[in-house]
């Protein structure tokens, strides 16, 4: 897959109850900072998100926040950090998030986290894109995923080579680098160009 230049980074407006959690999202920010990666995210200023916008930011790297307007009073906390796009709902959201990145993290999460993670392995699954996935697996938060993931293999719901589309690792540069070496192995559902992607805003996807 070679270099990418921009990050989406999917993450919780909320910090989780241990400290591992923030330090990893800020080893993370600085990381994104030192390969000199932009940073798409969820546009909130709490919680993990807050944390990865604001490293990415002071580090001199431009930051993308794409938010709803609902929840604009929700997740943003005072000043607003780097440049915020506000859209109309949770879809738009995300079409606007894949479409203006080459990569995608998660970082650990809740529902929303994981919506987003799938949703966008998915769309690899089907061949909308070929950006490379990664998991940001902190003490082990995303084990138990990983396994079912495993587990869908074993019983014959996920194609094996599908398995290969999340990458996974305990630090944020050792993530930032299998993402680099990434090659899409999985045979696609269909061609990207048979998507009709831009009807959907997506057509950078």
């Amino acid at each position: 897959m070679g270099n990418f230049k921009r990050v989406c980074v999917f993450c919780g407006s909320n910090s989780g109850n241990r400290k591992i959690f923030s330090e990893a999202a800020l080893d993370l920010g600085r990381q994104l900072v030192e390969k000199k990666l932009d940073l798409v995210y969820g546009g909130g200023s709490i919680g993990l998100m807050g944390l990865v916008s604001q490293t990415v930011f002071d580090g001199g790297c431009h930051v993308l926040g794409v938010i709803p307007t609902a929840l604009v009073p929700i997740e943003i906390s005072g000043q607003t950090v780097g440049e915020v796009m506000v859209v109309s709902d949770m879809h738009e959201r995300k079409a606007e998030m894949a479409r203006r990145a080459d990569a995608f993290i998660a970082l650990p999460g809740g529902y929303g986290t994981m919506e987003e993670l799938l949703e966008i392995i998915t769309w690899s699954q089907l061949g909308i894109h070929d950006k490379p996935v990664g998991v940001l697996n902190i003490d082990g938060y995303y084990d138990c995923l990983l396994r079912f993931f495993d587990k869908g293999v074993e019983e014959g719901f996920i194609n094996s080579s599908d398995r290969n589309i999340i990458i996974s690792a305990k630090t944020a540069r050792e993530l930032i680098q299998k993402m680099e070496e990434y090659i899409p192995v999985h045979n696609q559902v269909a061609s990207k160009q048979s998507w009709n992607v831009e009807e959907n805003g997506d057509e950078d996807l």
